[in-house]
């Protein structure tokens, strides 16, 4: 699969071949969302907390007498019946972390990469630096580019700290190290950027099991 690439200014440049073993696979989409649901839970704090009848303060005297009022019996003003009283089977703290094996993220990661490819969402660029950490300076590129307004996610071969203060304040801009994009990370957002040295990464990051 030929993906079309292009420099820093726009202009277009030499085609660039994409692994089929990676971008060219049936995307199994199964795979897909356990990857996803799992990167999702272990973002959770799991602190929702909610106070049971047990918990809530107050509610030790009876309203009112078990008899003569015509009303319904009531023994706390802290059921769960009452406007103040506790929660019914309510949240509690919890960890919501999980574990995926090694061989099902990668295959999650390989069909989200698969699926940019087959719904041409993905754009090659030239390697590029910024010469300072100036946020017109990557705004300038992504319009070159029409990405101004794209959501976009930025692959790098590596880490570069000029690069990632020079975006961080674009809200439609994402970068991440090639090695260490997620399965999220490649389906949240609506253009795939990546750098031409950080193709080789991708694939070498599924070499290792």
């Amino acid at each position: 699969m030929n993906v079309q690439a292009y420099t820093t200014s726009g202009s277009k440049s030499d085609e660039v071949a994409l692994n089929d073993s990676v971008f060219g696979i049936e995307p199994n989409a199964h795979m897909v969302y356990h990857a996803v649901r799992v990167h999702l839970g272990n973002k959770r704090q799991g602190t929702a907390k909610a106070k049971e009848r047990a918990e809530v303060r107050g509610g030790g005297r009876k309203p009112w007498r078990q008899k003569g009022r015509g009303t319904a019996r009531a023994g706390t003003t802290r059921s769960p019946l009452w406007v103040g009283g506790g929660t019914i089977f309510g949240p509690r703290p919890r960890n919501y972390a999980r574990k995926l094996p090694v061989k099902m993220r990668q295959l999650a990661r390989k069909s989200a990469y698969a699926m940019k490819a087959q719904d041409e969402q993905i754009m090659i660029v030239e390697d590029f630096k910024v010469n300072e950490p100036k946020t017109r300076e990557m705004f300038a590129i992504l319009a070159a580019l029409s990405l101004q307004s794209t959501k976009t996610l930025l692959i790098v071969p590596q880490y570069d700290q000029d690069l990632w203060l020079a975006g961080r304040n674009i809200p439609t801009l994402e970068i991440r190290e090639a090695s260490k994009a997620s399965t999220y990370d490649v389906l949240n957002n609506q253009m795939l950027l990546i750098q031409k040295s950080a193709l080789p990464v991708i694939e070498e990051t599924f070499t290792k099991i």
